[in-house]
């Protein structure tokens, strides 16, 4: 069984047409086993009830955003290894650097390619196969 079949990513973006395109990118990788989450705070309750291996976050969103998110994650035994992809249309590399300091594990530029969110992907988590 190959990485992507094992692979549970969690995709939490508020805006639908976002959380569909990343969805339809990581199914034509072919990684299936696809939660969603609407905004950081839900993504942190799917965490903690079913921690998934990867995290692909939207940075702005209603009541936790993606570095709150972050955070969130991290301090939280159970969930603190997982990897975290912070998804932003902003370049501000303020923002990359503050994720860094929390742990963040890497970023995709909006607008993304397929490739470039798998590309994104296996830097974190090796090679998909």
């Amino acid at each position: 069984m190959s990485l992507k079949d094992q692979l549970r990513v969690l995709v939490v973006d508020d805006t639908s047409v976002s959380r569909a395109l990343i969805c339809d990118g990581l199914d034509q990788i072919g990684i299936k086993n696809v939660s969603i989450a609407r905004d950081g705070e839900e993504g942190f309750q799917s965490m903690r009830t079913k921690p998934s291996h990867v995290i692909i976050s939207d940075l702005n969103m209603p009541k936790l955003d993606g570095l709150g998110l972050l955070r969130a994650v991290r301090e939280y035994e159970p969930t603190k290894k997982a990897a975290f992809i912070l998804v932003t249309g902003r370049g501000d590399n303020a923002i990359i650097e503050l994720g860094k300091k929390y742990g963040l594990n890497n970023y995709l530029p909006k607008p993304f390619t397929v490739a470039a969110l798998k590309a994104s992907i296996e830097a974190v988590v090796g090679r998909l196969g």
